[in-house]
């Protein structure tokens, strides 16, 4: 018989937490490991009774559930944290992952839908409710623009841009890290690749282009 899915719960809320006690209790192939009501409640335990998953909830008092997740992981790579949140907030969704968690589901989500990501998310996988899920999908499948002068080198469009900001090649040299020679070289390159005849010209289509912005201080 499989081993149960052993199951930490981190949520200040009585009557969700309560919930998620009830739901998790309910069935033979999850077990409630342990319940806390604080970020830093939730890393001292999961330091200690090592559960399979964290239900996580984002914003609790004292540690907040991001700052929790990435010590929990830190401590602990093996245990799959799954954020379940009200906030739908792209900020809060990517600070989650970063923190190493591997789902993320809003407080809306039906019985089932927990569950099968509780499950999911010990087992490896990376887990999103269905909205979230087509979002996220958007953002790694959006194409990419087109770089700007795709002729030019990755180092040649840096030395095109600080040109553009009215860089001399001796600042440029320094602000690069090269050679003031290099750096001629380089300004010839684009010279030719952009098919005019001299700095001012070349200025111009990278302003054109929308380079050339002064950083902000």
């Amino acid at each position: 018989m499989t081993e149960p899915v052993r199951v930490l719960i981190a949520d200040d809320h009585p009557l969700f937490r309560d919930g998620l006690i009830a739901l998790l209790t309910d069935g033979a192939d999850t077990e409630l490991a342990g319940t806390a009501t604080s970020g830093t409640g939730a890393v001292d335990l999961a330091r200690e009774i090592q559960p399979d998953v964290v239900v996580m909830d984002l914003q609790m008092p004292g540690l907040n559930g991001i700052e929790a997740t990435r010590r929990i992981v830190a401590d602990s790579p093996h245990i799959a944290v799954l954020v379940l949140t009200m906030f739908d907030d792209d900020n809060s969704i990517f600070a989650a992952l970063r923190a190493g968690a591997r789902g993320y589901l809003l407080k809306g989500a039906d019985r089932e839908q927990i569950l099968r990501a509780v499950h999911s998310a010990a087992s490896g996988e990376v887990v999103f409710g269905a909205d979230l899920a087509e979002r996220m999908l958007g953002y790694f499948t959006a194409a990419a623009p087109p770089p700007v002068f795709p002729q030019l080198t990755g180092r040649e469009r840096e030395v095109l841009e600080l040109i553009a900001q009215g860089q001399v090649n001796q600042a440029i040299a320094a602000r690069l890290h090269l050679s003031h020679k290099t750096v001629r070289n380089h300004v010839s390159n684009i010279l030719a690749k952009l098919q005019v005849a001299d700095r001012a010209q070349a200025v111009a289509q990278a302003r054109d282009a929308g380079l050339g912005h002064q950083p902000r201080t």
